[in-house]
């Protein structure tokens, strides 16, 4: 870190500092209200309790308060497309005729002792379990498998060697969400929003919809609570499902829960009277606050019934197998074009280690469409030029076999960090263009590596935000997503 963090960070705890100048907030003791408050919150429940004792900005400023980035860039949001389990890279998107020529055939190459795991065939290649053709007038190989997103080629930019740092679903997972593998640390979504605020006062900064019950990868953690990524945990499939749980209490009027709030919102103020300035109090009176607007706010906005019925279909919703993951998408859409800064659409199932032949193909029949659909819709409003989509799983799949029931026709990949696919569009990167280069089976990366230090860098720097400057100081020393690492991939960037 370089030393000018830290004398940033003391101004931050003085007062609302410009946002370039490093180090944003400090912190204070806690207070213990939660008693009280739990019992008094009027329904708001897992949203707004999970913020009453957030550490928030000096009393008078408002946490998520636009503000401006570090220098111009082209993207203000991101929408982000994660597809947990780890999409095979060497199916889909990397191509490699050799690997197609000698499946079946024994590795070219020794794997270290390490990677040889239960049910894996170490000494035989799998060759594609799809066909690829080139699509575009820029000629990307895409699998047949993804014919709708293949129609997009022309605006994908295609990063072919990226790096992880785990063969674990849970360390690597956690890796891409928060650029650390060994302990809880703040969310890239949290990040974002800690730095740029939002454009929408009733909603918050950071959304993710349908993720896993654990909160680990869309935390805050020692960032200020009010930047943890809200779940949105129904899409409108399941009528009996509330999107977000706890905003409201249907048995008590909306003028009455009013006057609760304001009730809290008066004792907090007092108690902030009597101490000058309290992070954590004022966090509380901004939590509340929010989550009482967001009771108008957030029905309209999953409320899709207002789509045509050609937006509808854009997104295959409606239809099997689409409609799910499909209103996930289109509640992406509508949430970017609300004001959110950071929005999460998350699928899993991609863990194919048997059955990949017909597995991937189900799989893709889910996704293809309505990523796609997604893309057309964010272009045609105008959008995708100040959107920035990633596409990635936590890793890749192996480009030889693993085959856990002795079935050839039941045979799957197994994890891979070594080398994967990821791809991003629109905000600022270059459109038809593949960055980076693996070996001629997909194993390592040759050329053009990006380590997910890297990614991050990179999705910073497209929304104005400068990796090394984007600070928080905790525990006696500056923190931020890249760690100590991380180098903006500048070759993509248009």
């Amino acid at each position: 870190m370089n030393e000018g963090h830290n004398a940033a960070s003391d101004v931050g705890q003085r007062g609302l500092p410009e946002l370039h100048e490093g180090a944003l907030w400090g912190r204070r003791g806690f207070l213990d209200r939660r008693g009280f408050l739990a019992s008094s919150a009027c329904g708001f429940g897992a949203l707004a309790l999970g913020v009453l004792c957030a550490e928030q900005t000096a009393a008078g400023s408002r946490a998520l308060s636009v503000r401006p980035p570090h220098y111009r860039a082209p993207a203000r949001r991101v929408i982000f497309l994660f597809m947990a389990g780890g999409p095979s890279h060497v199916d889909l998107f990397d191509y490699k005729p050799l690997l197609a020529r000698d499946g079946g055939k024994k590795l070219p190459f020794k794997l270290p002792a390490a990677q040889v795991g239960v049910g894996f065939d170490a000494t035989r290649l799998l060759a594609p379990v799809s066909t690829f053709h080139r699509q575009g007038g820029c000629g990307l190989p895409v699998s047949d498998l993804l014919p709708h997103l293949g129609r997009h080629a022309d605006e994908l930019c295609v990063l072919q060697a990226v790096q992880s740092d785990s063969p674990n679903h849970a360390l690597a997972t956690a890796l891409v969400h928060t650029g650390f593998i060994s302990e809880l640390r703040p969310s890239m979504g949290a990040w974002v929003a800690y730095g740029l605020g939002t454009e929408n006062e009733n909603l918050p900064a950071y959304i993710t919809i349908l993720p896993k019950e654990d909160g680990r990868n869309y935390s805050s953690s020692f960032l200020p609570a009010i930047y943890q990524g809200t779940p949105l945990r129904s899409v409108g499939s399941n009528p009996s499902e509330l999107p977000i749980r706890h905003l409201s209490d249907p048995e008590v009027a909306g003028s009455l829960q009013r006057r609760r709030v304001e009730l809290i919102q008066a004792m907090n103020r007092r108690k902030l009277a009597r101490l000058g300035s309290d992070e954590q109090i004022q966090g509380m009176i901004e939590s509340f606050e929010l989550a009482f607007r967001m009771q108008t706010e957030t029905p309209k906005l999953v409320d899709i019934s207002d789509e045509s019925a050609a937006t509808l279909k854009l997104y295959g919703i409606g239809e099997k197998p689409t409609d799910e993951f499909g209103r996930q998408c289109l509640l992406a859409r509508r949430f970017a074009e609300a004001g959110v800064r950071f929005i999460q659409v998350s699928l899993g199932g991609w863990d194919h280690h048997n059955k990949i032949r017909s597995g991937l193909r189900e799989l893709c029949a889910k996704a293809d469409g309505p990523i796609a659909g997604l893309l057309a819709d964010l272009k045609n409003r105008g959008l995708l030029d100040d959107t920035l989509v990633v596409w990635t799983g936590e890793f890749g799949r192996t480009p030889y076999s693993q085959n856990l029931s002795s079935v050839d026709s039941e045979v799957g990949r197994g994890h891979h960090p070594q080398a994967f696919t990821a791809w991003v569009t629109g905000g600022g990167v270059k459109g038809g263009i593949v960055h980076g280069k693996t070996d001629d089976y997909g194993y390592r990366g040759v050329e053009g590596k990006v380590h997910i230090h890297d990614l991050h860098a990179t999705i910073l720097h497209l929304l104005g935000l400068d990796h090394e400057r984007l600070t928080y100081q905790h525990a006696g020393r500056d923190f931020r997503l890249t760690d100590v690492y991380g180098r903006v991939v500048d070759e993509i960037i248009a």
